[in-house]
This record gives structure tokens, sequence and C-alpha cells, in this order.
């Protein structure tokens, strides 16, 4: 019998927040000790932000409904349902929903998200 070449995810690891964030990692280093990629769906809250980081890793965010505000290297984008980006490792960054909607989305990291590298600066 050969070994199976998939893994169905069916209890993603819910990460404990402390700003309301929901966070449900489905592959990644906290579910299945991943380190090429990492998979969340997240709901971000009305009126939410995270401090400044500059990851060591790529981050594709996909937007599902509500918007996300993300400050690139000073640049405001902000994404609405239907919408993706893709920010490259380095890029100085800082998360929001400045709006009265939560935000519901998808990211991808490449390589898997890891709080030792994500780099959040003391706002």
């Amino acid at each position: 019998m050969s070994e199976k070449r998939y893994f169905l995810q069916t209890d993603p690891y819910r990460v404990p927040t402390t700003d309301g964030k929901l966070i449900e990692e489905h592959f990644g280093l906290a579910t299945t000790r991943t380190e090429a990629f990492s998979v969340a769906h997240m709901i971000a809250p009305p009126h939410w932000s995270e401090p400044h980081q500059t990851p060591e890793f790529d981050e594709v965010t996909i937007v599902l409904r509500g918007q996300k505000q993300i400050e690139i290297d000073g640049e405001v984008v902000v994404l609405t349902a239907g919408q993706t980006i893709h920010i490259k490792a380095g890029a100085r960054i800082r998360y929001s929903n400045p709006n009265d909607q939560e935000c519901e989305y998808w990211s991808i990291c490449v390589p898997a998200f890891d709080i030792n590298t994500v780099h959040r600066e003391d706002d």
C-alpha cells in the first residue's frame, strides 16, 4: 500500500489572539509542521490593526468580504472582496481594518508564517 499523497484538514488550529481577530491555520508550523508554506483563514473585526512588520516571507492575501487596508513601504492599498495581493518578503507592512464591518480573508505565506520571522515593531 502506498503512502497518501494528500492531507485533508478537518481541524484547523485556532490561534489565540487578544485583539478579537479570528485566525484558523489550516496548514503551517502550528498545525502540520509545514515549513514551506502556511494557509490561514482570518476574520478581522471592525477597527482592528496590527503593528508594522517586516516579514522574511512572501504573503498572498485573498479578500472574501469587507475591506482590508495595507500600508506597504509607506503606500496605502485597500483590498475589497474578490481582490488579491502578493507582498514580497522584506516590505515594511501594516495590516488593518479601519471599517465598521468585518473583513474575511485567506492568507498564504511562503515560507510558512513564523512569529520569529515576522519582525513586528512595538507600536
